[in-house]
């Protein structure tokens, strides 16, 4: 079904016409009542035959006295007349019904994609390309509901997502549990809160081993095993890419960066991570040497490796002034302090790497990928945040990934991987994810970036880099809850304008006339996108027209009984997390008139 002419008409203003038209119904209706009345009644007393073929003639005659009104015909008439009041207050009923559950944007979509409009999005489409990709178990990545049509949107194993929810908007609930649940390999995700694990933990259970990186106790795991994140490092490019994610997630978004010391801080911690990789030392000791400038110990295993050069850069930092060297330095330890913590230490090092023993298994990577496992790795932002050990594991997963891609058919993942970037600016902050993202959605790594607002993209990547994100993104999802009038206003040209059909009457001594005009106007404006109702959200995706759909949390889904055993076996306040999910569900209920019940 193809979405209807975006041409809306003004409302007619011709009030004549209007109680022609009332009065001709009126009219026709009285003349169907009558036939309908008299000619039953006439049936039931076996006098039919008497009566005219022609309904005027006999509506006209009955008025007349010509044709008898029996009391069986007024019977008759009185029945009907009950029967046609039940159908009428029961049209009337549904009609204020369905009009009570259309959110005040509803209107609205009927302008915008459904049907073929947005047929690459749509479950046949995207079940043929997991058939042609061959991935079984799940035809993609659940979007939502198209609103109208009340189908299923999905996007498929090859599309890339990039949502952006203001707090408390369901997207956990409507956008991240239902895409994990549905997932049919390996997953990561990553949240500064517990509820995304809480809800999946027990069903991704059945999949293979859960791993649960928790350094900062967001949800209270033991360190029951740990993870070298120096095995990642083999070589200088590497190494500098782990001290990336320390520069990126040590510092808060607006902290003001000092390019004399930055630069030269980045490669000294490249260096010292380098020289601990190679020395096969844990990487707390990276810190060690940073409060030890004149430890030469990473300079000679520089020395005894094919590094020569980074040696050298190593050893000039430590020749520095005192005062230009103590900046330096105190700037490397500020971007990796996250590494003084014993708790924080405890998932990162091992009594092994001393030749201690430790029955703890140690997390690989690319054993994780192929086994179909699932990885959360949780973080909070600010202060001691270890977002950038966060970071670090999350893209050591997807080069593993990216590795094992390779050596498969067409170079990508038989089954895929899904990667659920929760809070990505707060506890994930990856500088080089929109250069990637478009190659990632090549080789089966399917991403999910989730935001709260445009403006946290810009504070990771930048302007140019989070206009990359945004493009390179197939499935992007708006769920409302933001205020920022220029992405509000850039939403709003995508979703395009609608024809609106304007009708003026001038009417003076002896004349009228009527004339009529079309105007553009935005479909939703960046007022209607900013106050977008709970329970609805905005589609763009590659190819179709932008849609608008009713979301579909996890408790109106088909696993709802596995999500609420998971929550009440996980959570510590499960039962309260249950009551408050289906609260806010019953919120958006009563807000589109839907007085169904939920359990």
């Amino acid at each position: 079904m193809s979405s209807p002419s975006n041409r809306k008409d003004q409302p007619r203003t011709g009030a004549d016409g209007i109680w022609v038209l009332i009065a001709a119904v009126c009219f026709g209706l009285a003349i169907g009542f009558v036939n309908l009345a008299v000619r039953l009644g006439h049936l039931i007393d076996g006098t039919a035959g008497q009566d005219p073929s022609s309904p005027f003639e006999l509506f006209f005659n009955t008025f007349k006295g010509k044709s008898h009104w029996t009391m069986t015909v007024t019977i008759v008439a009185a029945v009907l007349a009950v029967v046609l009041s039940v159908l009428a207050v029961f049209v009337l009923v549904s009609r204020s019904r369905r009009k009570a559950r259309r959110s005040r944007v509803d209107t609205q979509a009927a302008y915008m994609g459904r049907g073929r409009d947005v047929e690459g999005i749509r479950r046949k489409s995207v079940a043929a390309t997991a058939t042609r990709l061959g991935v079984a178990g799940s035809p993609g990545v659940p979007i939502g509901a198209a609103l109208g049509t009340g189908e299923t949107l999905l996007g498929s194993w090859e599309d890339m997502h990039l949502d952006i929810w203001g707090p408390r908007t369901g997207k956990t609930t409507s956008r991240a549990v239902p895409a994990v649940l549905d997932a049919p390999g390996a997953v990561v995700c990553t949240s500064n809160k517990r509820d995304l694990l809480d809800a999946t933990r027990l069903i991704r259970e059945r999949h293979g081993q859960v791993w649960v990186f928790d350094p900062q106790q967001v949800a209270l795991e033991p360190a029951d095993w740990w993870w070298n994140p120096l095995t990642y490092v083999t070589d200088d490019t590497k190494a500098r890419g782990l001290a990336g994610h320390f520069i990126a997630g040590s510092r808060s978004a607006d902290a003001k960066s000092d390019a004399y010391f930055d630069g030269d801080a980045q490669n000294l911690l490249a260096s010292l991570i380098l020289a601990a990789a190679l020395g096969r030392r844990p990487i707390t000791e990276v810190y060690r040497w940073l409060i030890r400038p004149n430890d030469q110990s990473p300079v000679e295993i520089l020395r005894d490796s094919p590094y020569d050069l980074v040696a050298d850069q190593l050893a000039g930092i430590m020749a520095y002034p005192d005062e230009q060297r103590g900046g330096v330095y105190g700037t490397a330890k500020q971007m990796a302090t996250c590494l003084t913590s014993p708790a924080v230490a405890a998932w990162v090092t091992s009594p092994a790497q001393r030749g201690q023993l430790d029955e703890r298994p140690q997390f690989d990577p690319h054993a994780f990928v192929r086994d179909g496992s699932t990885l959360y790795a949780l973080s909070m932002e600010g202060e001691g945040t270890t977002g950038p050990l966060t970071t670090a594991l999350t893209v050591a997963v997807t080069e593993a990934a990216t590795d094992l891609a390779t050596r498969m058919a067409g170079g990508r993942l038989a089954t895929p991987m899904l990667c659920v970037l929760d809070e990505a600016a707060n506890v994930c902050r990856w500088r080089r994810l929109p250069d990637l993202y478009s190659h990632f959605g090549s080789r089966g790594i399917i991403i999910m970036t989730i935001l709260q607002s445009w403006s946290q993209g810009v504070e990771v990547w930048g302007a140019s880099g989070m206009q990359k994100l945004w493009s390179s993104a197939n499935v992007k999802v708006y769920g409302g809850g933001v205020s920022e009038e220029d992405f509000l206003d850039k939403l709003s040209k995508l979703i395009g304008d609608y024809d609106k059909l304007t009708s003026s009457i001038s009417a003076g001594k002896g004349y009228r006339s009527t004339s009529r005009q079309l105007t553009r106007e935005r479909i939703l404006d960046v007022e209607q996108l900013a106050a977008l109702p709970k329970g609805r959200a905005v589609v763009l995706s590659s190819g179709n027209r932008a849609a608008m759909i009713r979301t579909k949390p996890w408790m109106n889904g088909p696993h709802a009984h596995d999500v609420r055993a998971s929550i009440t076996l996980n959570d510590p306040n499960g039962a309260a997390t249950i009551a408050d999910a289906f609260t806010q569900l019953r919120q958006v209920d009563q807000q589109e008139g839907n007085t169904d019940e939920h359990h």
